[in-house]
């Protein structure tokens, strides 16, 4: 198994950065502001032969009583837990607070290995500066800048030591992971995290009734029925006019990004507050990136029987362009409803992926102009003659024929609504390319 190495430390020391660095990738969201993360994040390292968990943490404060601090302080209680190292990240320049004692006392006691790492020392390895934080009782303090790469090397060397780790670790190349990414994606607070921590059965992630508790898309890994899941919890998406802050413009980009990344996205809409022209711009922009998609309502056990039929019309007109994805009616807070969803996400994800050989694609077709011609345009009527498969995920057919240009968009619907059928292509996006064949008499003149 990996290790795993858990970075704590109080707010803005820098260990997003360290992540990063760790990581190799940009992953988590940094800025100069306290208090970006909130929940554990988790990444993959690699020094030599030997691969670890990283694992980045929130602001800790062990004795944060209520409120978003106490979340975050689970959150980093539980990381410590999972972890064989803890990396305490101190900032050097900062000095030493009040707060990184309280982390120390409650690390002493834990007894766990434990490496003080003070950060932003570029320049500073014989600093005296680094002399207060031997108050802190944790042994020796290893200068490293995470921002400029010094110290790296030898604080994961120092990380990995205790942990007497063989030369055969290495087993090759990394293998092709085969586990579905499921994005779940949708406004602030209408339930992501809250949905992810009831599938797990643990408070995973900061659920808090506050728009915007989640600012990073948290990836987590998950097993239902043999089939490995990547769960990735996104932050809200606001309006544009409504972004003011750096951080949330971050944030908006990681969202897209992830449901870019994803094979699946879960759209969660809020039962109580209806259709709203954010939820169609998200949606809009999931069929856009051609993803496959469920939708689930939300808090649906807190609305009566005459607003959820309102819910289900404006479902129905405003989203009238996700007709193909499976909806489900849930409630995550309570666990109701939610099981169902793992069959629609796999069913998106196949349909996503199916093969459609080209004998079938073109018997459809061809049974579909003789159940239906297309209508005449001028002097010439358009005449699709064979399909082939153009890709996957989204699947997209490829039609070739004469005068294909002049197909009038009904007809277009009337051929997807027909490959939809034929192989059940439910929960995804369907592109169709037309090709139309050039004609070889069309630039000589006729006599």
């Amino acid at each position: 198994m990996k290790p795993v190495i858990a970075l704590v430390g109080r707010t803005n020391v820098g260990k997003s950065t360290l992540f990063n660095r760790l990581t190799r990738s940009r992953d988590a969201i940094v800025a100069d502001a306290a208090g970006l993360t909130r929940d554990r994040h988790y990444g993959n390292g690699r020094q030599g032969s030997h691969e670890y968990i990283v694992v980045d943490t929130g602001g800790f404060e062990p004795d944060a009583g209520t409120g978003i601090y106490q979340e975050m302080a689970k959150q980093t209680r539980q990381a410590i837990a999972e972890a064989d190292v803890v990396v305490f990240v101190v900032d050097v320049r900062g000095g030493l607070s009040a707060q990184d004692h309280d982390i120390a006392k409650y690390l002493r006691r834990l007894g766990k290995p434990c490496i003080v790492a003070g950060n932003k020392a570029e320049g500073m390895q014989e600093s005296a500066l680094l002399g207060e934080f031997y108050e802190l009782g944790l042994g020796h303090v290893h200068p490293v800048s995470a921002a400029h790469g010094q110290g790296i090397r030898s604080l994961v060397d120092l990380a990995l030591e205790p942990l007497n780790l063989g030369e055969d670790d290495d087993d090759g190349a990394a293998p092709q992971s085969d586990a579905i990414r499921l994005a779940v994606a949708g406004r602030p607070n209408v339930g992501k995290s809250t949905l992810i921590n009831a599938w797990l059965g643990e408070e995973r992630l900061v659920a808090f009734d506050m728009p915007g508790t989640t600012r990073d898309a948290i990836t987590v890994p998950f097993e239902q029925r043999g089939q490995k899941f990547e769960l990735i919890d996104t932050a809200g998406l606001r309006k544009r006019g409504k972004v003011f802050e750096t951080i949330e413009k971050f944030s908006v980009i990681k969202t897209l990004r992830a449901i870019e990344s994803a094979h699946v996205v879960l759209l969660l809409l809020d039962a109580t507050q209806g259709v709203t022209d954010q939820d169609a711009h998200i949606a809009g922009y999931i069929l856009e990136s051609g993803r496959a998609v469920v939708i689930a309502v939300n808090k649906w056990d807190a609305i009566d029987d005459y607003q959820r039929q309102q819910v289900q019309r404006s479902i129905e007109n405003r989203l009238a362009f996700l007709k193909f994805a499976a909806m489900h009616f849930i409630s995550a807070s309570r666990r109701q409803g939610i099981s169902a969803l793992w069959g629609s996400v796999r069913q998106a994800h196949l349909a996503a992926n199916r093969k459609m050989p080209t004998p079938v694609l073109t018997r459809v077709l061809l049974e579909s102009v003789q159940f239906q011609t297309p209508k005449r345009s001028g002097s010439s009527r358009p005449k699709p003659r064979y399909a082939h498969q153009g890709g996957m995920n989204p699947p997209v057919i490829v039609i070739h024929g004469n005068a294909l240009e002049q197909l009038t968009d009904g007809y277009k619907r009337f051929l997807e609504g027909r490959f939809r059928k034929e192989f059940d292509l439910v929960g995804t996006p369907l592109r169709l390319e037309l090709r139309t064949s050039k004609n070889p008499y069309a630039d000589k003149g006729g006599t």
